[in-house]
């Protein structure tokens, strides 16, 4: 057992991702009996819709995160990685926070707050010391991304004390719209470059992928303003137009990037899809806010296929990558990326209620969910709990 937690807490990348994809697995399936099945085992202090949003957002998100920047920070500065006695506290602080939120009805409303409060800052802390070794900006924005997801983690709590009324939903939405923005930002960094990586590889020589270089400061804009505009004008027509562009901005520069060779490797289409995907629930999520459409629907499909997808995406390829493993997505995590975009257009197609099957589409949205989460549950236990694959040896050629 000593062995164990020693080989998943030697780098953040191994218990943060377990942690994400079990509680994936978990919530939902806890959400769909309590929704669907009447079971009384959700908070009462809260709704079941509140619950199962905030823990996806920021209980799911929040260990998406973690495990990326403890893992992805360090290559980047070249500082020392995280050490075992940060990651087991900062991975107790995310478990306790989870299991406080569940049975908040049973505690001192600030203490939840405190945990639940407290891991944001205390990832926020380490990745800063290691970012200032190399201060780039490109990377330092990712700190005020954290900060906003943290402000809306605030929002709720807040709200949910009794302290401010009507927030909850702004703050779950800024927290969202956070890991939107941070998959723009980061993903069409990582997503043209793994393409022409593996081209490389296969022997293919190619130039940079489309990507006008103005389009890397636009979309650092364009991120930023995502949560700003929902935290300061929440629901206005001004947010709606924004929102909007943002996404028809990540549908034209996902579009740009495509050639045959991405279609032939899942490990890479599924960064393309899930980019995609965001893209397009930003423009869903954009029209209802201007009168056209279910803005639940909308954020739903963003949440599930945008959000979802990607973190799937980057989690298995760092996965398989830093566990010194061939960069080849198993068959059952193929699957696994076509089941989340379907998973969210069920998800909206129930949201806006066509032909009356709301209750069916939203349930089996959720199913489909579940099972793609179990499916990459199922690859990652064998690959994060064991330790990293040998390198291949290298023998002399002949004489």
């Amino acid at each position: 057992m000593k062995r164990f937690f020693s080989l998943i807490l030697g780098e953040g990348f191994r218990v943060f991702f377990l942690g994400a994809v079990f509680f994936a697995l978990f919530s939902l399936s806890l959400w769909l009996a309590a929704y669907f099945g009447g079971l009384d085992i959700t908070p009462e202090r809260i709704s079941p819709s509140d619950w199962h949003a905030h823990e996806l957002v920021f209980g799911y998100g929040g260990a998406t995160l973690a495990g990326f920047f403890l893992t992805a920070v360090p290559n980047w500065t070249g500082a020392k990685a995280a050490r075992h006695f940060y990651i087991g506290a900062a991975a107790l602080i995310w478990l306790l926070a989870r299991v406080a939120i569940l049975y908040i009805d049973n505690l001192p409303l600030a203490g939840v707050a405190v945990v639940e409060l407290l891991f944001a800052p205390f990832l926020g802390a380490k990745i800063a010391t290691q970012l200032v070794r190399k201060p780039k900006p490109q990377n330092l924005v990712f700190l005020i991304f954290l900060t906003f997801f943290w402000v809306g983690d605030c929002l709720v709590l807040l709200d949910w004390g009794g302290h401010i009324t009507g927030r909850a939903g702004i703050g779950l939405r800024v927290g969202l719209l956070s890991l939107a923005a941070m998959i723009l930002v980061l993903g069409g960094r990582v997503t043209p470059a793994f393409t022409r990586n593996a081209m490389h590889r296969a022997g293919i020589e190619v130039a940079e992928l489309a990507d006008p270089a103005v389009f890397t400061p636009v979309a650092l804009v364009l991120a930023i303003a995502l949560p700003v505009v929902q935290l300061l004008y929440p629901d206005t027509l001004l947010s709606g137009i924004i929102t909007l562009i943002v996404g028809l901005f990540a549908l034209i520069r996902v579009a740009k990037w495509q050639n045959r060779f991405q279609w032939s490797q899942p490990i890479l289409w599924t960064l393309h899809l899930s980019y995609g995907t965001v893209g397009v629930g930003l423009v869903l999520w954009g029209l209802a806010m201007v009168g056209f459409g279910s803005e639940v629907a909308g954020l739903h499909f963003l949440a599930v296929g945008g959000v979802g997808g990607m973190t799937v995406s980057v989690m298995s390829r760092a996965s398989l990558g830093h566990s010194g493993r061939p960069l080849v997505a198993p068959s059952a995590m193929v699957i696994a990326y076509v089941l989340l975009p379907v998973a969210a257009l069920m998800r909206w197609l129930g949201g806006m209620n066509l032909w009356g099957l709301y209750t069916p589409l939203v349930f089996l949205s959720g199913l489909v969910w579940c099972f793609a989460f179990a499916l990459v549950a199922g690859v990652f236990w064998p690959i994060l709990t064991h330790s990293r694959a040998p390198r291949p040896s290298v023998t002399s050629p002949p004489t």
